[in-house]
């Protein structure tokens, strides 16, 4: 599943022409992660990787507000009767609501205004 969502992102800002020169994918040395299929995934191209330290709980802070918000959101609205009606449920929550939601911390930009403002950075400084 770790390779399949890392697949999808990168495919994704492939497409929208973002790539992925730059990005970085944190985990948390869970066994999906350490996988010879997930390492595989890196190439000198490809996104960037940062292993969570161990012990280090709040490296995992964002991850689990992540999850957090899922689960009261998505997962426990009702019952899901099969895997792909879950799974449309949970992309269609990501990509209407939560990469849609502004933040005080990005200067009340979406992730996908500051993701692009970012990008566009970046190969300008190329």
């Amino acid at each position: 599943m770790a390779v399949a969502v890392l697949d999808s992102a990168v495919s994704r800002r492939r497409a929208e022409g973002a790539g992925v020169a730059g990005c970085i994918v944190h985990t948390d040395r869970g066994s999906q992660c350490r996988s010879r299929k997930f390492r595989a995934r890196d190439q000198p191209a490809g996104p960037g990787r940062v292993d969570g330290a161990r012990r280090r709980y709040g490296d995992n802070a964002a991850m689990e507000s992540f999850f957090a918000l899922l689960q009261n959101n998505v997962l426990d609205r009702q019952s899901w009767a099969t895997r792909e009606e879950l799974w449309i449920a949970i992309v269609t929550w990501i990509e209407r609501t939560y990469q849609r939601r502004r933040q005080d911390r990005l200067g009340r930009l979406t992730p996908i205004e500051f993701a692009t403002i970012m990008t566009t950075a970046v190969e300008l400084a190329a």
